[in-house]
């Protein structure tokens, strides 16, 4: 279920990203999901808070959260400047089909879960189609494109860049009774 109006203001990293219920590294909750798109709601130094599309809420280290366009990119510009989508939507089709198959000889019996996994490790799709509006995550770039049928244009990443400065501290990182100081 999406909550009517939510439009994503950032995507989390590619490596996904610790949460916690409050802005107390006590209170740890799941964590999120690489590129889950997300809202930030408020920040209080380096801790932000996110809004997920199904209305859960939680806090974040938000230095990581790679912020994305508020719209999509214009389509005017030469119709070479961006890459034809067709060759992204025939790899997402076959990681799809790649997988579907794998899921198919695990239901099967073919497959035990050690198998399952060996044979769709690595496998990574996005694909959202909203009437004439796509948006497609090329794995190998690390980054989602934006298209409307005749081009692409890089919409978010989720790679670092190299000035990109994650600040002066340590990342937020949950602390419990064993781990060490």
């Amino acid at each position: 279920m999406t909550t009517y109006g939510f439009r994503p203001t950032h995507v989390v990293p590619g490596s996904g990203l610790p949460a916690w219920e409050a802005p107390d590294p006590e209170r740890p909750t799941v964590p999120l999901d690489p590129l889950l798109p997300v809202q930030l709601v408020q920040r209080r130094g380096d801790w932000g808070q996110i809004r997920c599309a199904n209305g859960w809420s939680a806090w974040v280290d938000g230095r990581y959260l790679v912020a994305v366009p508020q719209d999509p990119p214009g389509g005017g510009g030469a119709p070479g400047e961006v890459p034809d989508p067709r060759p992204l939507l025939a790899r997402a089709e076959q990681a799809l089909a790649d997988y579907r198959s794998a899921v198919e000889d695990l239901a099967r019996g073919g497959l035990d879960g050690e198998s399952f996994r060996g044979r769709t490790h690595g496998l990574r799709i996005g694909v959202v189609v909203d009437g004439e509006s796509v948006w497609l995550y090329d794995a190998d770039e690390g980054r989602w494109l934006y298209g409307d049928g005749r081009r692409l244009s890089t919409y978010a990443t989720d790679r670092e860049e190299p000035e990109a400065a994650v600040g002066d501290h340590a990342p937020t990182r949950v602390v419990t009774p064993d781990s060490e100081p």
